[in-house]
């Protein structure tokens, strides 16, 4: 018999207080500026124990201006943007060519938390994406070798064999070059911070990038 979607949809539970700590965010305590909250709030998911806090949902849009989004790793945030990385090849990559702006969202249900982030994306200087590249993992790196993200595969066993020779060439090799390998860079215009509330009275602090600085406005739930 099968897996009755709808029954298990309504079994679950949201934020169950078990597995999850909703603190109390006052707007009052925010700082004026966005990434230091947002440093702060990622180290409270660490702590928290968030599997992947890193990992977050990247949203462009494709020549038709329909949405398209996938999960990715932040690689840095800092006054130059929020980083992330990939093939400039691949369906992202060519659709930030495109239309050079995207959004972010971080979920840290541990703590009922969500961060959004719009704005343009930028491309950093390749020898910043190859320092980047290096920096990570042996697996990273062959996986970057591999190479025809998002191209259509002819079978798992080409994939085999070209994943085997890049970890071969990662092993190696650490220095090994990826020239499609991308690093971008979000700054944001908009960066909302959401809290959960238990009674459903949850606060979202939305900043707005001015030139004279950050702006900060409350949003209803």
């Amino acid at each position: 018999m099968g897996t009755d979607l709808h029954e298990l949809l309504r079994s679950l539970r949201v934020w169950d207080p078990e597995v999850t700590e909703l603190a109390p965010f006052d707007p009052a305590t925010a700082p004026a500026e966005p990434l230091a909250l947002f440093t702060s709030w990622f180290a409270e998911a660490v702590a928290a124990g968030e599997r992947e806090p890193h990992t977050t949902t990247l949203s462009t849009a494709d020549d038709a201006g329909l949405p398209d989004a996938r999960i990715v790793m932040l690689h840095g945030a800092d006054a130059d943007g929020w980083s992330f990385a990939t093939h400039a090849t691949s369906r992202k990559g060519r659709q930030l060519a495109a239309r050079p702006f995207a959004a972010l969202t971080f979920y840290w249900p541990a703590l009922g938390r969500q961060v959004r982030l719009r704005g343009p994306v930028s491309v950093a200087p390749a020898a910043e994406a190859r320092a980047d590249l290096h920096a990570r993992s042996t697996g990273a790196l062959a996986a970057a070798l591999t190479g025809h993200q998002s191209e259509t595969l002819p079978s798992l066993e080409t994939l085999a064999t070209a994943s085997s020779a890049a970890w071969d060439e990662a092993g190696s090799n650490p220095a090994a070059e990826s020239p499609t390998w991308t690093l971008y860079r979000l700054r944001p215009d908009e960066v909302e911070f959401f809290q959960g509330d238990a009674r459903r009275r949850h606060v979202r602090v939305a900043y707005r990038r001015r030139e004279e600085g950050w702006a900060q406005e409350l949003l209803w739930p």
